[in-house]
Formats: structure tokens, sequence, C-alpha cells
């Protein structure tokens, strides 16, 4: 009888693991399963974000995101430090310093060197800028960021300069004169070296300031959560990571819905409260952002013509490094690397694109040669998608020339109202999906969206999109691509924490290197903004987004010369 009770016991008792080993199975075979719907969704913790995330290149840093816990090649190891290298600012001497010791424009000058001298068209000017602080002392160190251009109001010229920090508080700024006439120089502070290190701060150690979200739907039921390239903290994710090119993104599980239940993607907000008292003593609006330093001599030369005109310059390879890289004469942006036709005329413009497939891929600053366009030649006539005007996708067509012009907003981040799930598509991918050839046109830029975040998440962006480039250009040689560089914009204590200029002219400067030594064209939409005379804007007035639209046809179109 005990017998037949021992063996009914171990009998329920190997059930029972059978029951474990099964349930077990099945848990595993649903999170196969889920790894590999469609959509790219699963639902896993932060624990597990980390652990498939071992045996990366380690960081010192708070493992908030995997901005630096990336799988690279030694060959994309050396380039992103490098990169990184190339971007290091001058930092102040250690310890805490007073406002009063900071960089006050108001007190800083600058001179010009032989401003009596003799120039001519094609010299280099060079100009003297003494920092002091608001104690009229003389700055002893370095990493203020300063913005320089020489101008002519009556010829509507304008160029911009190239500063060079001897990180004593002394930079030189180098200007090459390119047009005829009284020439004025003016010098602007940025950002003073103390508020640049506030800056670094809260890029490594807040990139969450801007934060998403998305909104969840299943029938009547929705439910709305938060979103980044990464989320901190043990709450279960849904992981958007992108399965062909590895960019991550994640939002919050919802508590009742699933991840595939997904249906759009939004900016949630910014970050408030980021600074201490201190710190936005150094974020000014008439104090210390955008504000003139004055000069302590002459502040303009004359400069006498050429003796002869000199036009090789326009025939030597494209830089993107080379500054500057044009002026403005008349309002018209002259190029000193190749040769730009204006279109002042709606014909020409069907002229050169009779026949052609455009792709504008990017932000709302790309967006705006859409808008342009559209508006500008009457016979690309907008086709309606039902999509948001400030979002798209957009789409354009004459069918009497057969053009065909598309808008394409990048994936996240983006900072866009609402966007639905469906339409979130990174470069990379689209770029592997066009075809290519002669009739092909694609323009590009990414940059705005990304200043919040360290560099290395826009490296990685830049390196997918590179990729896909050099692939498309393999099969199709004949395909144009242009890059638009980032630009300037107007800046106040709020928009500098999450878009200074000099966020920008970091991400710019990368992308630069990253593109320079292939077959890419660039808009330097950055200089273009810089030297012309209205106030910096974002998204740049018409006569400038004029200029980038006769740079950007002028290598769909070249000139015969």
């Amino acid at each position: 009888m005990w017998r037949d009770s021992f063996r009914l016991q171990i009998f329920c008792l190997l059930m029972a693991v059978l029951a474990i080993v099964v349930l077990v199975h099945n848990f595993f075979q649903l999170e196969h399963l889920e790894d590999n719907t469609v959509s790219g969704s699963n639902w896993i913790t932060e624990d597990d974000v980390q652990h498939s995330l071992s045996q990366t290149t380690k960081t010192a840093r708070k493992p908030y995101c995997d901005f630096k816990q990336q799988i690279l090649s030694k060959r994309e190891q050396v380039e992103q430090e490098l990169l990184l290298a190339s971007i290091q600012w001058p930092k102040p001497p250690d310890g805490k310093i007073a406002f009063v010791q900071s960089t006050d424009p108001t007190h800083s000058d600058f001179v010009i060197v032989k401003p009596s001298g003799l120039f001519r068209v094609g010299d280099e000017l060079e100009v003297l800028v003494h920092m002091k602080d608001f104690q009229g002392k003389p700055k002893q160190y370095g990493g203020d960021y300063l913005q320089a251009r020489i101008h002519s109001p009556l010829l509507k010229a304008g160029a911009a300069g190239r500063i060079v920090d001897c990180r004593n508080g002394l930079y030189k700024v180098f200007f090459t004169l390119l047009w005829p006439g009284e020439v004025k120089v003016s010098v602007s502070l940025v950002h003073p070296s103390e508020a640049i290190q506030v800056l670094l701060r809260l890029r490594e150690e807040k990139p969450d300031r801007v934060y998403f979200k998305s909104s969840f739907k299943s029938g009547r039921y929705s439910e709305t959560t938060e979103c980044n390239v990464c989320l901190p903290g043990d709450l279960p994710v849904c992981n958007f990571t992108d399965l062909y090119t590895g960019e991550p993104w994640f939002c919050y599980k919802p508590r009742k819905l699933s991840c595939a239940s997904r249906i759009s993607h939004a900016k949630g907000g910014y970050q408030k409260g980021l600074l201490t008292q201190e710190e936005s003593l150094f974020f000014q609006s008439d104090v210390n952002i955008k504000r003139p330093i004055l000069s302590s001599g002459p502040d303009s030369v004359i400069v006498k013509p050429k003796a002869f005109t000199d036009k090789s310059s326009r025939d030597r390879a494209e830089d993107p490094t080379v500054s500057p890289s044009g002026y403005y004469y008349e309002d018209q942006w002259m190029s000193r690397t190749h040769w730009i036709h204006h279109f002042n005329k709606s014909d020409d413009i069907t002229k050169c694109l009779q026949g052609k497939v455009i792709y504008l891929f990017g932000d709302s600053t790309v967006r705006q040669w859409f808008e342009y366009l559209t508006t500008f030649v009457p016979d690309l006539v907008e086709f309606n998608l039902g999509s948001p005007k400030n979002v798209g996708p957009l789409m354009a067509v004459d069918l009497k020339h057969n053009i065909l012009l598309k808008f394409r907003c990048h994936g996240p981040p983006i900072r866009f109202s609402t966007v639905f799930s469906s339409e979130l598509r990174y470069i990379a991918n689209e770029l592997n999906g066009v075809v290519g050839g002669r009739n092909t046109v694609i323009a590009i830029t990414i940059w705005s969206h990304f200043s919040t975040f360290p560099v290395e998440v826009y490296i990685r962006r830049l390196r997918n999109i590179r990729r896909s480039i050099v692939q498309l250009l393999d099969r199709s040689p004949k395909t144009v691509i242009v890059i638009r560089t980032a630009n300037v914009q107007a800046l106040g204590p709020e928009v500098s924490l999450f878009n200074s200029d000099w966020y920008s002219f970091q991400l710019d400067s990368v992308m630069r290197k990253m593109f320079s030594g292939i077959a890419v064209h660039f808009v330097d939409a950055w200089e273009m903004s810089l030297a012309h005379y209205l106030p910096h804007n974002l998204h740049p007035k018409e006569v400038i987004v004029k200029n980038q639209i006769d740079a950007f046809l002028s290598y769909v179109c070249p000139l015969q010369t």
C-alpha cells in the first residue's frame, strides 16, 4: 500500500516538473516569435538590454543609453575616436568660476591687424580678439564660441571667417577678401567658455532633456508612453530598434496593450530646471548669448580690385572643409568650389529637373526646399497624400515634364508633431530602396534633432547613411547626391540648452569629415546663413533658401564652362 502511495507521489512530482519544463519552453517560444515580428517590437526590460549589450565597447559613463555600448569594428572604433578628438573643446581651469570672471562681450574687443594696409581681392585679413571678464580683466584661457563675418551692406556682400583659439584669451580670425570696396568686420560671442562647459555636461548627463512619446491603440482603448533612444529604470519597454540599421528606439510598454499596437510618434516636451542658479547666469540674452564684440579701432578696410581675374579656384575638387566655401555678392551666393547657375525663372528649374525623380530626406530645413520648389514652379503641383503639412511625407508632380518630387522626414529622434508609426523611416533604409541612375537626385540633411544626444548617437546614424550612399553609388554611379549642412539660428536662454549653434557646429564638423572623400556634393547652408545680413533663423528666409536651391540645382544641371 505504502509503495503504491510512494509511486503516486513520484508520478505527481514528475508531472509537475514536466509542466514547468513545458511552461518555460512555451515562454521562450513566445519570446522568439515576438523577436521576429515584422515591426521589430518586443517586450524587454532594461536589464535585458544591458545583458544583450555585453561584450561591447566599455564606457565610464552612466549606462543610460547604448550610445557608446555599440559593437564596432576596429576601423569604426578608430574613426569614432578620431572624430571625437577632432571636436574636443578647450576647457577652463578646474574649479568653479564665478559669473564676474566669465567672458563679457562688452568689455572684450577686437583689432584689425594693419587696418591701413593695402588690400586686394584674394588677400587675407587678420583680426585679433581680446576676451575680458565682467571686471574688465583679460581672460587667461580659451574655449569661448565666436562667430565672425565680413560684409559690405551696400553691396549685399558677406562671407564667414575662420577662427583660431589661442587658448589664452586671445583669438585670431582670418578672412579671405573676396570683393572690392569697403569691407566691415563683425565678431560675436555666441557662448562664453563657461557656458560651453554647461552645454557639454547637459549633452553627456541629460540626453533625455527632450523626450518623446508614442500612442498605442486597440479598438477604443489607447495609451501613451514615453520614448527615447534609451529609457532608464527597470520598467518593461517596447524595443523598436531598427532591424537593418540597428538604430535603437524604445518606448515604455503600455500597461494593457501590446507593443505592436503603436500607432504614432510625437515630440513629448522639454525638461525644465536643468541649470543651477549660477549656471543660468551664463545664458542671458542681452548679456552673453550672441552679443557683438566691438572694435577698439577701425572696423573696416578698403579692398582694391585684383589685377586679373582668377577663375581656376572653382575648378578644384570639392572639399567640404574649405573655408570660406563661398560668399554673397548682390545677394547671390558665389561658391568658391563650383560654378553656380542662378535659377531666376521657373522655366529654368523645370528644364533642369525634366524627367527626374528628386528625393528630399531629412528635417524641416530640407522640407523648405520642397516648399520653395512647389511655390516657385507653377507646373509642379503638390499631390495631397493626407499627411500633415509640417510632417509629410509630401509629394509633387509635373506630369507635363515628367518630374516627381518627394519629401520624407528622417527616423527618430525627430521633434515633429504626430507622425504615424508606419511613416517612421530611416534614411539608410530608404536609400536602399532607391534604384538610382542619371535621372535620380537625392538631397539629405540630418542634424538639428540630434543636438541633445551624445555625438556617438549621431556618428552611428551618419555611418548607416554613408554605407547606404556608398552602396547606391556603387550600383548607380550616375546618381546625384547632395548633402545640405546645418545652419545657424536665433538663440535665447532656453533654446541654447537644446539647439545651440555650438551643438550644431560640432555635429556639422563631424558630418563634413564623415562624408568627405565620397562622391557627394555639399550645399553649405552653414556659411550661407552665417554670412548673410538677415537675422539668424532655424528656418532661413526665402532669399537664403533660394540661394541654397541654386547651389543644389547647379549640381543637378552643372554649367558647361
